[in-house]
């Protein structure tokens, strides 16, 4: 089958493409490479541009007569960044995806999984919540990802496009082959800092150590990014399965399991065998308390659910570290 992927030279975007040329389909991927990597897509049928490119996306739609499914992990996903620029992630997550889902619905796409977000939900007592819980987005970048939701439910309801919300919560580790894995030369993501502070000999910021958990700090729920990208492929596979009778249908991809930052600390210290000198700092601006996911609907929809743990999500974090200068030969711009 071919599959259009969005964003298919970055961190979980490249993962999804890997997971479904294992799988035995075909990724045709779209990308600007403002964050993504050439490296992640060479051999493979690659198109540079930006998502909100109508008559590009209908180039590649003709191109392909044939495609039928879409899975689109294109955003700006940094939450301090979307406070600061809330515009630019507006008008890249939201206008750009409005533009896209436009294009495709025209094109003939029937099929759209889209990569969205935990951060959808508001806090509450219960920190395990299902597909019900109530929304809260409490950033800009979490916002984007509610109205995208919102936008594909509305859509979705009036043409022939359907669509797929895959609401995924805490993304660590790196494909277990190694062909890929985060792409950012400074992670945001907390397993990435983690993986550079000790790489570099430096002091670990915990940011934000006054949250209502029983150690302070936030809680997630880290599942491996090879566990998400599997979960993809069987929302291609089984889509009519996975909406369930629905025109749009939203679905939790997480472990189950809330793991605090000190018990990840924990972890990449057993696993790395290295202490990491751990400094408290202020919360970051849009950070929540955090949530896990609970999974019910995954395991009956999808049939699917996270068989990777936080062992190997550090194990595989590292093992990317030590190998990405091999991968990514510069930190510089990649061009094709």
């Amino acid at each position: 089958m071919k599959v259009l992927v969005t964003g298919g030279a970055g961190y979980i975007g490249s993962t999804v493409v890997s997971a479904l040329l294992d799988a035995g389909h075909e990724p045709i991927i779209l990308d600007d490479l403002s964050a993504g990597r050439v490296e992640f897509v060479r051999d493979l049928p690659f198109h540079r541009g930006d998502i909100a490119d109508r008559a590009l996306v209908r180039s590649i739609l003709s191109a392909h007569p044939d495609l039928r499914s879409a899975v689109h992990c294109a955003a700006r996903v940094v939450v301090p960044e979307s406070v600061s620029d809330p515009v630019g992630y507006y008008r890249t997550n939201v206008s750009g995806t409005l533009e896209l889902v436009a294009a495709l619905a025209d094109g003939g796409v029937t099929d759209l999984v889209f990569s969205s977000s935990a951060a959808v939900y508001a806090a509450g007592e219960d920190p395990g919540v299902d597909e019900t819980a109530p929304l809260g987005p409490s950033s800009p970048y979490a916002r984007t990802k509610a109205m995208t939701e919102a936008i594909l439910a509305d859509v979705s309801a009036v043409t022939g496009l359907r669509s797929l919300a895959l609401r995924y919560f805490n993304p660590m580790g790196a494909d277990p082959a190694l062909r890929t894995g985060p792409q950012q030369p400074v992670p945001q993501h907390v397993l990435g800092r983690l993986v550079e502070a000790g790489r570099r000999d430096e002091p670990f910021l915990i940011t934000g150590v006054d949250y209502p958990t029983p150690d302070g700090t936030g809680i997630r729920d880290y599942v491996h990014v090879w566990d998400l990208a599997r979960a993809h492929v069987a929302a291609v596979e089984q889509f009519d399965r996975a909406l369930d009778g629905h025109r749009h249908q939203v679905i939790n991809l997480g472990t189950g399991r809330g793991t605090s930052v000190r018990e990840l600390l924990d972890v990449f210290t057993a696993v790395s065998r290295r202490a990491v000198e751990v400094v408290a700092a202020p919360r970051r601006p849009g950070d929540a308390v955090g949530a896990f996911a609970r999974c019910e609907r995954a395991a009956e929809l999808l049939d699917w659910k996270a068989e990777l743990d936080l062992e190997a999500g550090v194990r595989d974090a590292l093992a990317w570290s030590a190998r990405r200068g091999d991968v990514l030969t510069d930190l510089a711009e990649a061009t094709p």
